[in-house]
Parts: structure tokens; C-alpha cells; sequence
């Protein structure tokens, strides 16, 4: 049964429990996890709507590191707080992590048992599974031949940028674009993501950002 978009888990415990299911399920790469959490929180829960969620993953995108646990932290954070954030995090990513160490410990003790060709074969399952997922995102996300025209240069762009930078300059020019060509609609009620957070707060997590984006490469030089 789906539930309505204002049921809350009852504690962060219910959101790791959920997000391990996931974490013990969900194969691919950060775009295959975006699917699935799709199917899971939009589609079947309905913790927000689609138009929500598009927007959660353009922001999530833009930002350093793996976008779908940067939504799924953010999923958590606003149904449980900051426990349910840590819970996310915890129970999306810590079977992958304990199955690729084992992995990785197999391999390095007993590389003569994987049978020839399994690892192309996992990546063939792999592109696959992304581009399932692709492809249900892009249904609700590119609904007329301006946005799909849209979608197809900034991929052709970003495809032929081998820089970071090129591809950060691929999604501004697009953000420039859809603003020039695309009115904005009017926000409906339950459009915002639900996360209870002060401007203080807000603004100490920003700062704790921006220093440690800049303060890593800094301490990788030194």
C-alpha cells in the first residue's frame, strides 16, 4: 500500500532499515541508485513528489562527490533529522562497502577462482542497469522535444568534456538555457522536500563545505 506524502518513519532506526534493503538490492552505479530510490520513495512511499525529486537530484548532482548518497542522506534528513540522515548513509552504503572488501580480499587471496570474462560481464549487467534508469527518469523529467533537444546537447557536450571544469561549464550553460527558454510553474503545495533546518545551521554546514572542498586539495599539495 503507498503511503501518503506526510507519513513519517517512527525513528531513524525505521530509515536505515529501509535504506539497507535498498543498499542490499540496489546494482550499478550512483544513476542506477537514483532509479531506484525513484521507484522506492516517489512511486511506491511517496515521501515527495516527482517535480521534488528532480529537483533533489539536479542539486545533489551539482555537488562533489556520489549523487545518490547525497540524496539519500538528504531523504533521510528530512523524514528523521540528523539521525536519519546517518542512518541513510549507514544503511545504503555499508553493505557495498563490506561486500567490496571481501571482494577485493577474495580477489587478492584466490584470483584464479573468478571465472574468465565475469568482471566484463558484471559491467555489461552494470550499463544496463543505469540505463533502465535513465530512461524512467527521463520520461517524467524531458516531457516535450525542447527539453529532450535540451538533454541531448548538454549529454553530447558533457560526453566531450574530459576536464572537470568543461562539464561544470556544460551544466551552467544548460541552467542558462532552460531558464531563458522555460517558464517556471507554480510550486504546489507538498513541492518542497520537508527538512527542518535554521538559517544558523544552514549557513554552519555551508561554511564546513565550502572549507573542506577547499582545504583537501590544499592538504593534498602539502
Amino acid at each position: 500500500m503507498a503511503h501518503s506524502p506526510t507519513d513519517h518513519p517512527a525513528s531513524a532506526w525505521s530509515v536505515f532499515l529501509i535504506f539497507l534493503r535498498l543498499g542490499l538490492t540496489s546494482f550499478g552505479g550512483p544513476i542506477a541508485h537514483l532509479g531506484y530510490f525513484r521507484d522506492e520513495f516517489v512511486t511506491r512511499r511517496r515521501w515527495l513528489s516527482e517535480r521534488s525529486y528532480g529537483d533533489l537530484v539536479a542539486l545533489c548532482q551539482f555537488l562533489p562527490g556520489p549523487a545518490s548518497s547525497q540524496v539519500g542522506i538528504a531523504l533521510g534528513l528530512s523524514r528523521a533529522g540528523y539521525g536519519g540522515a546517518l542512518a541513510a548513509w549507514l544503511g545504503f552504503t555499508l553493505p557495498s562497502a563490506i561486500v567490496l572488501i571481501l571482494f577485493a580480499l577474495g580477489i587478492a587471496q584466490h584470483s584464479t577462482v573468478l571465472p574468465t570474462g565475469a568482471l566484463h560481464g558484471l559491467k555489461v549487467v552494470a550499463v544496463a542497469v543505469v540505463a533502465q534508469a535513465v530512461w524512467g527518469m527521463a520520461r517524467n523529467l524531458c516531457t516535450d522535444a525542447a527539453r529532450i533537444t535540451l538533454m541531448l546537447l548538454a549529454a553530447c557536450a558533457a560526453l566531450l568534456q574530459t576536464s572537470a571544469w568543461g562539464q561544470v561549464a556544460v551544466i551552467g550553460a544548460a541552467a542558462v538555457a532552460g531558464l531563458l527558454l522555460f517558464k517556471p510553474t507554480p510550486p504546489a503545495a507538498h513541492d518542497t522536500l520537508p527538512v527542518t533546518l535554521s538559517r544558523r545551521a544552514g549557513a554552519m554546514w555551508l561554511s564546513l563545505f565550502v572549507l573542506v572542498l577547499a582545504g583537501l586539495p590544499v592538504l593534498a599539495q602539502l
